[in-house]
């Protein structure tokens, strides 16, 4: 069955892939799909959640007073370096303790996802996250502190790995970047909400900050009512030898009257052709045909922390202080950020699919660069000088405006293409290993970004942003040269866009004579 399967999806090569997208490619937006990838795309709430709670926390006076005393001491010494205010080792791995738990179970997740659905998965990770907002939230140590965020980083590992995968099998391919940005755009959702929960939580002495965290039970709630009420995609259901129940799936989200025979049949010979080799998709991705796969699985991760946008994310509020803005005042700018980033988020969900993946990368990668080196040259001149622990007004507002033109960039690019190319990208034998790995790679850099940030603002300062825009200007160069466009490519004729590229297509070459190699 298996090798009859390949053998037909193998003999029409590339023009039969090309058969497939003219046949069901376009597929219409139904109701259902609408609402089905919406509650697939709430997992982002979690994620965004928590990064806008914790550099909101933070810096909030009742939880250092709680937690981190010394950093409050620190801060009123007269002599204080401008960039250094923050420079606590324990304080740094309050944030970060979770990307090391969501890198631990996305791994995990990947293999658990084969056996019990992506659905199953995304329940999971709401049910853990929620466990962790509530022991974060009646925290009485730094133990508890760090128990609650490695639970909520458990949470965010298994929905991070789960739901893009979710959003990219179920949406129509013409727009499916449309609904795969759906998660970044709840993701950004997530983080506005926390820090308008952290602008007016700031002002209650003592316990504001466990209502911030507390509140981390909210999104967690939505996203667990979400899974429990949608449908695994077809593919997982087929791959888990559903293929009644996968076809009854795909029926119901492209319509009672659509004719869904050609993507069902796409959908079964994809799977066969991931089960036709004993191996394990991890060792697969060792192969010279998955190389292409490969580069793209350690690239886009690692580009997108190396942008910078992350710890900006997290440490805005710091970020605000080091250059002179109130504590409350900081907590507005980071809220400013966030209505910025989810409104360039709105803008990128309508253009993806017209303009490309590619167009995206190179246009918000140039105007990143270009914000980053402003930042850093008015930081240069303007903070630190004669041991000034603060900056004129007029220029902390310049670095608050260049930020927001910065997320805006980012948001219109990396910021959801992170999450969009690397769900697409991977055939159905790696997919859940291809994306188990880019999650566990971004958090990971994620974590280690984090943790050393503040430090590192402490020593480079000012030139911090200049080391991150020289990696904007290689990632720029790498997605212009090496990343195929893949807008309106149903996922089973993806490896058509590879065959096709003046680089890879010599590795997709090496993978077919290894697949009928296999078939013998």
């Amino acid at each position: 069955m298996a090798r009859g399967g390949f053998a037909a999806a193998g003999g029409a090569g590339a023009g039969g892939e090309r058969e497939r997208v003219h046949g069901y490619g376009s597929g219409r937006v139904t109701i259902s799909v609408v609402v089905t990838c919406l509650m697939a795309a709430s997992c982002g709430l979690i994620f965004g959640y928590d990064i806008g709670v914790s550099g909101g926390v933070t810096q909030m006076q009742s939880f250092l007073e709680k937690f981190f005393p010394e950093v409050l001491t620190e801060m009123k010494g007269a002599k204080r370096d401008a960039y250094c205010k923050y420079d606590n080792q324990m304080l740094t791995a309050f944030t970060p303790s979770l990307y090391i738990a969501g890198m631990l179970s996305s791994l995990v997740a990947s293999r658990v996802t084969r056996r019990v659905g992506r659905q199953a998965v995304m329940l999971t990770g709401g049910v853990l996250f929620l466990a962790g907002s509530v022991v974060n939230a009646a925290a009485l140590n730094i133990t508890m502190l760090i128990l609650g965020r490695m639970l909520l980083g458990f949470g965010v590992g298994f929905t991070a790995q789960a739901a893009p995968l979710y959003l990219a099998e179920t949406a129509p391919a013409k727009w499916r970047g449309a609904f795969t940005t759906a998660y970044n755009f709840f993701l950004v959702l997530g983080t506005l909400a926390a820090t308008v929960t952290n602008y007016f939580t700031n002002r209650i002495p003592g316990w504001g900050w466990r209502v911030s965290l507390g509140l981390a039970g909210v999104p967690a709630t939505i996203v667990v009512l979400g899974a429990i009420f949608v449908l695994d995609t077809p593919s997982s259901l087929v791959m888990r030898g559903h293929p009644d129940r996968a076809r009854a799936s795909l029926q119901r989200i492209r319509g009672a009257d659509a004719d869904v025979d050609n993507e069902f049949k796409d959908i079964v010979v994809a799977v066969e052709e991931a089960r036709r080799n004993n191996e394990g998709a991890f060792e697969r991705l060792r192969g010279k045909g998955y190389r292409h796969y490969m580069v793209m699985m350690v690239a886009i991760p690692a580009f997108f922390d190396l942008t910078g946008m992350i710890v900006i994310s997290v440490f805005s509020p710091v970020l605000f202080r080091t250059v002179g803005f109130n504590s409350q005042k900081a907590v507005l700018g980071s809220v400013i950020l966030s209505l910025v980033n989810l409104s360039s988020v709105a803008l990128s969900t309508f253009v993806v699919d017209r303009a490309g993946r590619r167009f995206l990368f190179l246009v918000g990668g140039i105007a990143m660069m270009f914000c980053q080196v402003a930042v850093a040259w008015i930081l240069a001149e303007h903070l630190g000088r004669h041991h000034a622990t603060t900056m004129a007004r007029n220029y902390a507002y310049g670095v608050l405006a260049l930020t927001c033109m910065y997320t805006f960039s980012f948001g219109l690019s990396w910021g959801p293409l992170k999450w969009v190319v690397p769900s697409e990208i991977y055939p159905m034998e790696i997919r859940s290993a291809g994306q188990a790995m880019t999650i566990a790679i971004a958090l990971t850099l994620s974590f280690a970004q984090t943790q050393v940030f503040i430090t590192l603002l402490c020593s480079l300062k000012y030139a911090i942003f200049f080391f991150y825009a020289g990696w904007v200007l290689v990632m720029t160069i790498f997605m212009a040269a090496l990343l195929p466009e893949t807008k309106g490519v149903p996922l089973e004729a993806m490896r058509s866009v590879w065959a096709k590229h003046w680089y890879w297509r010599r590795f997709v070459r090496d993978a077919k004579q290894d697949s009928q190699v296999n078939c013998l």
